[in-house]
């Protein structure tokens, strides 16, 4: 705007001189307008010429008018990679029924972490960060350059801090102490930075979990809700099977209507379905509380936050409806198998009963037939 009042200010004045009085000698006027012409084209020369398209160099004269970009530039958005760095790779497996706990920490006391609850389901393990891919024995370094396994009772194997290319080396370690082993292991991953700054204790993130101070019944309390968690994917699956059995029953019966199995097959699904309730309640623990969560309160907000990031209360809510869709199978299949059992029982009585009458009726007819010989 400044710079346009000055071309308007300077034609104002070129319009003046234009517009005074004609002096009285034309030879004066001659030099003068000579002198004008001049005088007006270097002026136009030394004009700047003006758009109305904005300019792309900065109309200020200093960084004081105008902001600094450097504000723009130096701004922080975190990139991918940033926010990459300092994870902590956590990897949960589930590859057997059972594992012999005792026997695994009897064989590898040098690496057992101390427990520091009376829990009896699961044992941890610390190991260096060596990159030679084996496990070496480690007792004073910290705890985010170190390797953990944590590992259950039940078939699960947590491992904190293990490349992909060291997973096998730790899972044959499982495996040598480990019953039922599963021909598809089951994976999930997950991930926990450590930021000594963080303001609260802990803070959420996609697929990750940060928290102000990493230590191992932080390690324990990840674990056991990462073990769960992939348990209950395998339960969930394997009722799964159950459910998908008995609607292909249903769908046989919709169309025949009849349905033919043995009364051991349904005993064995009645099994299937029970003992998959109790390993879930009872061995894997699902509702019992952890000790180390109680006892503490920073550790409780972490146990109750990766439970409702895995939903496990809604997960189990629908692996216990699918569980009565079964069972309400179950029940009608064996009121139906034991109306089959009493119809047999009744045509066998029946066939007594008439068998019965017969020999009764030819005994009356012999009797009847000697007394008339008589």
């Amino acid at each position: 705007m400044g710079r346009w009042r000055a071309v308007t200010a300077l034609l104002l004045r070129h319009n003046q001189k234009l517009n005074s009085p004609k002096p009285s000698s034309p030879r004066i006027w001659k030099h003068q307008a000579t002198g004008f012409r001049r005088s007006q084209a270097s002026c136009l020369l030394d004009l700047r010429c003006f758009s109305a398209f904005p300019s792309p160099i900065s109309i200020y004269n200093n960084d004081s008018d105008s902001g600094s970009s450097d504000v723009y530039q130096n701004y922080d958005f975190g990139t991918k990679e940033e926010e990459d760095k300092g994870k902590i790779p956590v990897k949960a497996y589930f590859l057997s029924t059972s594992i012999d706990l005792k026997g695994m920490q009897a064989d590898n006391l040098c690496y057992v972490v101390p427990p520091t609850s009376r829990s009896t389901n699961s044992i941890a393990l610390k190991f260096s960060d060596s990159s030679s891919g084996f496990p070496v024995r480690s007792s004073t370094l910290l705890v985010s350059s170190c390797r953990f396994m944590v590992v259950f009772q039940y078939g699960s194997a947590v491992l904190f801090n293990v490349d992909d290319n060291d997973v096998e080396s730790y899972l044959d370690i499982v495996r040598r102490y480990a019953s039922g082993l599963l021909t598809e292991i089951r994976k999930d991953d997950y991930a926990v930075k450590e930021k000594p700054l963080l303001t609260e204790e802990m803070r959420g993130g996609p697929d990750y979990i940060v928290l102000k101070t990493l230590d191992t019944d932080s390690i324990r309390i990840i674990g056991s809700v990462l073990g769960q968690s992939i348990a209950l994917d395998y339960f969930v699956s394997q009722v799964d099977k159950l459910v998908e059995e008995f609607a292909g029953i249903n769908r046989g019966m919709e169309k025949t209507g009849t349905f033919t199995m043995h009364r051991k097959k349904l005993f064995q699904l009645v099994g299937k379905a029970n003992s998959n309730l109790a390993d879930v309640i009872l061995r894997v623990g699902l509702f019992d509380r952890s000790e180390i969560a109680w006892r503490e309160a920073r550790y409780a907000q972490i146990y109750e936050y990766l439970r409702e990031e895995y939903e496990v209360t809604q997960r189990f809510g629908n692996l216990d409806f699918k569980l009565k869709f079964v069972e309400h199978n179950i029940h009608f299949l064996q009121e139906v198998i034991q109306n089959r059992k009493s119809d047999l029982l009744e045509w066998c009585i029946i066939f007594l009963l008439t068998i019965e009458n017969v020999l009764s009726i030819y005994e009356i007819v012999r009797e009847s037939t000697g007394v008339s010989l008589l």
